[in-house]
């Protein structure tokens, strides 16, 4: 690990090949497991308890990603069992194996509350078109014509689609708790804006974060609002996240991340998460001198074209960035004759 000041610095230049481990610190392995969309990959951590392996997270539930994971099980992991199995947060690429792996091995669950609830609850909510309350979100937004009407004829991505059911049953982590994990002690700190009461893991015994996608290197994690909870502020929860998390940061760290490679130069990681929006919000404020639509302000928020696979999470990302101003008081929002709100700064 490099002890440099102020660079981030990958120790590792390539991933694990499919069905293959690197060993990133005694008795922890980083596997990668590919994903069907723009971000192709999710990474997992197992870590060694012995006589079995206590997993981080879990890939997608399709026939490719059980193939690899009986491929992982048999060579790396060493046809130990998987004992218990934590989850970073509730989105699918983290959860979507996880209840297969439990009904393989009867693996213990270990999460957040609101993970564990959201896991569940996602996975069993089956939608065979788009709800009400999901077209009226998109027209607030400004979702463009074309995109609307292909979107309101299609099923929707549905979690139980790519997720094994879960079963009922977890144990509680909290801020706050230290949990024992691979021959290490580690802090539960929780972070927010991506996902609510997102997990990270600290190491007291070495310089290990298991990150998850509070903190990526290269890239930022979606912050987004959706339908379910149109008038939430994420972005608030990611400022206050990347500020609170920023403290225990050093140069040292090994960062274990969701995506990417692991990586060290903490701290600047840190300052980019927050600065990162803090720079698309100021950019926000100009381009709103003029009254716009969510969907209107992709080229300031993004810098580069937003196409077909990437329109649904920029849109819900630029939502975040309008609540965020609406409820600190910097812009005034009205409905447009078909029912988008238009956003402007307020007159100072």
């Amino acid at each position: 690990m490099d002890g440099g000041t102020g660079i981030i610095r990958y120790p590792w230049a390539e991933p694990p090949a499919p069905g293959e481990a690197t060993t990133v610190a005694p008795g922890v392995l980083w596997l990668r497991l590919p994903l069907p969309m723009v971000l192709d990959h999710v990474n997992v951590y197992a870590l060694d308890e012995g006589d079995s392996w206590t997993i981080v997270d879990t890939g997608i539930h399709n026939k490719r990603s059980v193939t690899l994971w009986e491929t992982l099980l048999a060579g790396p992991l060493a046809g130990k069992p998987v004992a218990r199995v934590i989850l970073t947060h509730h989105h699918p690429d983290h959860i979507g194996m996880a209840g297969w792996l439990m009904d393989r091995f009867g693996a213990e669950l270990w999460t957040t509350r609101t993970s564990w609830l959201l896991s569940r609850m996602l996975i069993l909510d089956v939608e065979d078109k788009p709800t009400p309350q999901a077209l009226e979100f998109w027209r607030r937004a400004g979702m463009t014509p074309d995109v609307f009407e292909a979107r309101r004829a299609e099923r929707p991505y549905n979690f139980a689609d790519i997720c094994y059911p879960l079963p009922v049953g977890y144990t509680r982590m909290q801020e706050g708790d230290v949990i024992r994990a691979g021959g290490r002690d580690w802090d539960v700190r929780l972070g927010g804006g991506h996902a609510p009461d997102h997990l990270t893991l600290w190491s007291r015994d070495d310089a290990l974060v298991i990150a998850g996608d509070q903190i990526l290197p290269s890239i930022s994690p979606n912050i987004g609002v959706y339908p379910a909870e149109p008038e939430a502020d994420p972005l608030a929860d990611w400022l206050r996240a990347c500020d609170r998390l920023a403290s225990f940061a050093r140069e040292d760290h090994l960062v274990l991340g969701g995506h990417k490679l692991p990586f060290t130069g903490l701290p600047m990681r840190m300052r980019q998460l927050s600065e990162n929006h803090h720079g698309a919000l100021a950019r926000l404020r100009d381009h709103l001198k003029t009254p716009h639509t969510a969907a209107e302000c992709f080229p300031q928020l993004f810098k580069r074209k937003i196409d077909h696979d990437t329109y649904g999470l920029a849109l819900v990302e630029a939502v975040a960035h309008l609540n965020h101003m609406h409820q600190a008081g910097e812009v005034r929002r009205w409905r447009r004759d078909d029912g988008a709100w238009l956003w402007q700064v307020c007159d100072s």
